[in-house]
């Protein structure tokens, strides 16, 4: 039994010497340790032995096992250190060369703005409002003066949500105003910020875009007021102490009067031309931007939503957000906000 156990000791590690891969050395420990492997097999037969014998066999089965435990494993880290010197050959790296800094993210110039927008109406006095981007058909038009047969929807065409009865992606922020006033009493003072949805797709619109709307109400609130607010508060967007406003008659369903809303252009200072004399293209030579919609709240509004319109006056403005950053950083092209391209939206 002795030379049995000394000669598969003497074969395994000779085949263990020659092996070249870890399936390899696995196959021979199993062949040898394994369960069924032949020194488990001798040490079944040791219950037909003396017991000298069985404590002389067994001592030394055991200690030539456990001596071609440790072999095995010097042998798989061999193989593994093996392993890391042909990985090392070619797929070596000069550490000494200067690393690529990863890219790092940043908001978005849309989400920053808006903050910058929070920033500006709060030092006024505003707080922000929020309402749902799908909203019911009741706050979108019914609320702001535009019942069914209205004129004024045509002014806008609504993406209806299909199967579900008078449900709309809100076609302006002035739901959120709604919202606002039946959950609170006068005086209000706030802005809403978010997405609107229109049938809209060209270079200076888009089918979704993004809307600032603001309102106040409480008693003695006059145009005075709005044309204040809004002066400060382009001055503010477009770092620019110099910039006047203008209104000029116009309509809209929910405010009376209603008017459309001009500032002096910020690139050219309202001159309609540059510095050196070049003719200014953005507001082609006018020297004026029309920026937005504005006037007092409709008297109907007020009584929609619960307040005495005797008592409480109020005026409402609508900007897009869009396109008064592209005013700011002269981007030419609404799409780029939305393409994703890391070459512009890096640059901000």
């Amino acid at each position: 039994m002795k030379s049995r156990i000394e000669s598969l000791k003497s074969q395994a590690l000779t085949a263990l010497k020659a092996a070249k891969s870890e399936a390899e050395v696995r196959d021979l420990e199993v062949k040898y340790l394994g369960r069924n492997g032949a020194f488990n097999e001798i040490m079944k037969s040791l219950k037909d032995l003396s017991d000298d014998e069985k404590r002389t066999v067994g001592k030394l089965a055991n200690e030539t096992k456990s001596e071609l435990e440790t072999a095995i494993l010097k042998k798989y880290s061999e193989l593994e250190m093996a392993a890391f010197d042909v990985i090392a050959e070619k797929e070596w790296i000069d550490v000494t060369v200067p690393g690529v800094k990863p890219s790092v993210g940043h908001r978005h110039l849309i989400s920053k703005f808006i903050d910058d927008l929070e920033v500006v109406f709060g030092r006024m006095g505003f707080a922000v409002a929020e309402g749902p981007d799908i909203e019911q058909e009741h706050y979108n038009f019914n609320q702001l003066n535009m019942p069914e047969d209205h004129p004024s929807r045509d002014m806008q065409d609504t993406f209806w949500v299909k199967n579900l009865k008078r449900v709309a992606l809100r076609s302006q922020t002035s739901p959120v105003q709604i919202r606002y006033m039946e959950a609170h009493e006068p005086p209000v003072r706030i802005i809403s910020m978010g997405k609107t949805f229109r049938r809209d797709n060209d270079a200076t619109h888009s089918p979704m875009f993004h809307q600032i709307e603001g309102l106040m109400v409480d008693t003695d609130i006059s145009i005075a007021n709005l044309k204040a607010v809004l002066t400060h508060f382009l001055q503010q967007v477009f770092e620019d102490p110099s910039i006047k406003t203008r209104f000029r008659t116009s309509y809209f369903p929910f405010v009376e009067p209603g008017m459309e809303v001009d500032c002096t252009c910020p690139i050219c200072h309202g001159e309609g031309k540059l510095s050196d004399g070049v003719p200014c293209k953005l507001c082609k030579q006018c020297g004026w931007l029309e920026i937005g919609g504005a006037g007092m709240v409709h008297p109907k509004v007020l009584e929609n939503v619960g307040y005495d319109s005797k008592k409480y006056t109020g005026f409402a403005f609508g900007f897009g957000i869009d396109r008064m950053i592209m005013i700011k950083y002269r981007i030419n092209h609404l799409r780029l906000f939305f393409e994703n391209d890391l070459r512009f939206i890096t640059q901000f």
